[in-house]
């Protein structure tokens, strides 16, 4: 939640930034700094959901809800390709 907090005040920042007409190039740093932190929130998030629904799918024994799972991570890595470490 604190880097959740941390975000939602760097993209108020920036909305400030772009309203009083700041620098173009400071307010484009503004945003790869807030991209970064979203990113990381997504990280975080991915692997908390490996590590419990996942982790649990894999080891139900059920072939289908692992199935299921997996796919759903597969999918889920397509769409967020870009979340990294």
């Amino acid at each position: 939640m604190a880097r959740l907090k941390r975000v939602s005040g760097q993209v108020s920042g920036i909305q400030r930034m772009v309203e009083e007409d700041r620098y173009c190039v400071d307010v484009l740093l503004q945003v790869a700094a807030a991209e970064a932190a979203l990113d990381r929130v997504g990280h975080l998030v991915l692997g908390s959901h490996i590590e419990t629904c996942v982790a649990t799918a894999l080891e139900s024994g059920r072939p289908r809800d692992r199935k299921k799972k997996m796919d759903e991570l597969l999918d889920v890595f397509s769409k967020f390709g870009r979340v990294r470490p």
